[in-house]
């Protein structure tokens, strides 16, 4: 039952906490310290690095730790066509806490241009995997709709936003094929929208905005379903659906109920890494939605949010529920989520980090 491809057994969500050295090398580059060669140098070490430490602790997957991004999703997005950064009037509100206050706008007609950096991040990290697989991971399409909605989307150039999602579905597509172009075969969706949609408080904004949460639903999955259209058959996509993740808070909770049946039912991608970590998750019963046969998923029972380990035994126990939802043929894990969706990191060492990858290694070896 042990998984040679993607998903592995003993899978990863991708980021990695940022070793000094990064953090040091960022601040001299946005001081004017050092260029971006000098940057990218430092950079490239790291990430050889945690590449190295990735298989080091036993696992089959790479990914570069996201080290070059300081955040997981707007990095991306400001490499696209058509998308503008802007400062916005205050950070995303966690749980107690804000994150810097970053935006993104859509200003012109969306594309994936050929030359986005993180084509050239790719093909770096796929030079130095060795015999491991690397990973890419990018934002979902949703994110790029879901928090700003219509009013940061120039309305000129998308008076009709069924527009908008058709070119924000090719735009994606093309980004699909492209980064398979440069060799990838494992390519990894990070979506915090369907979280939301899972949360009561989080649907009440959206409808005091005017928006259908349920609406919202079936054209986020439309979308990427148009995204995945042709995919090739050699290249696996996971969508990973994320709580919150910076500096050990949260932002949504409610289990996968309220989305399962159109998430886990109708969305064509190859495997769900799906949060478990804590209660605000819910139970495993939505997991009966999910696809028999190829279909995984990849239960995150190992949190990242704080350094204490796991009992091996209960994770066992957990992994044993899940399996009467669905096949454990079909089930994979992970830590829920990365250790430093942003630069900033979660509040745990280095060596906690590497001793949760340890442990996701050794029980999927003692499972499967």
């Amino acid at each position: 039952m042990q998984r040679e491809t993607a998903p592995f057994r003993a899978d990863t969500v991708g980021s990695f906490l940022r070793p000094t050295a990064i953090k040091q090398a960022r601040e001299q580059f946005a001081a004017g310290e050092i260029d971006a060669a000098a940057l990218r140098q430092v950079e490239d070490e790291a990430i050889r690095d945690v590449v190295a430490k990735q298989r080091e602790n036993g696992l089959k997957v790479v990914t570069d730790g996201e080290f070059r991004r300081g955040w997981w999703h707007f990095d991306f997005f400001y490499g696209l066509n058509g998308v503008e950064r802007y400062e916005a009037e205050q950070g995303i509100q966690f749980n107690g806490v804000q994150t810097k206050a970053h935006g993104v706008k859509v200003v012109s007609k969306l594309g994936f241009p050929a030359d986005h950096p993180m084509l050239a991040h790719f093909r770096f990290l796929q030079s130095i995997a060795g015999d491991a697989v690397p990973k890419m991971t990018i934002p979902s399409p949703s994110v790029l709709h879901f928090r700003g909605g219509r009013k940061v989307i120039d309305a000129e150039v998308y008076p009709d936003l069924a527009d908008y999602f058709d070119d924000l579905a090719q735009t994606y597509k093309a980004a699909i094929q492209a980064f398979y172009d440069a060799g990838c075969r494992y390519l990894q969706l990070d979506d915090t929208v369907w979280a939301y949609l899972c949360s009561e408080d989080q649907k009440r904004d959206i409808r005091a905005r005017g928006d259908d949460p349920d609406q919202l639903a079936q054209t986020y999955a439309q979308v990427l379903n148009k995204a995945l259209e042709g995919k090739p058959a050699d290249l696996t996509v996971g969508l990973h659906v994320c709580r919150g993740n910076f500096r050990s808070t949260w932002i949504s909770e409610g289990g996968y109920g309220p989305v399962a049946e159109i998430l886990f039912g109708s969305v064509n991608v190859d495997a769900f890494f799906l949060e478990y970590d804590n209660a605000r998750s819910g139970g495993f019963e939505p997991l009966r939605y999910i696809k028999p046969g190829h279909q995984q998923v990849v239960l995150g029972l190992i949190t990242t949010k704080v350094g204490e380990l796991e009992d091996p035994a209960q994770v066992k126990n957990r992994l044993e529920e899940a399996a009467q939802y669905v096949s454990l043929d079909q089930i994979c894990l992970s830590p829920q989520c990365g250790f430093a969706s942003t630069e900033e990191g979660n509040s745990l060492t280095e060596a906690q980090q590497w001793q949760k990858i340890r442990l996701v290694v050794d029980i999927a070896n003692q499972v499967w």
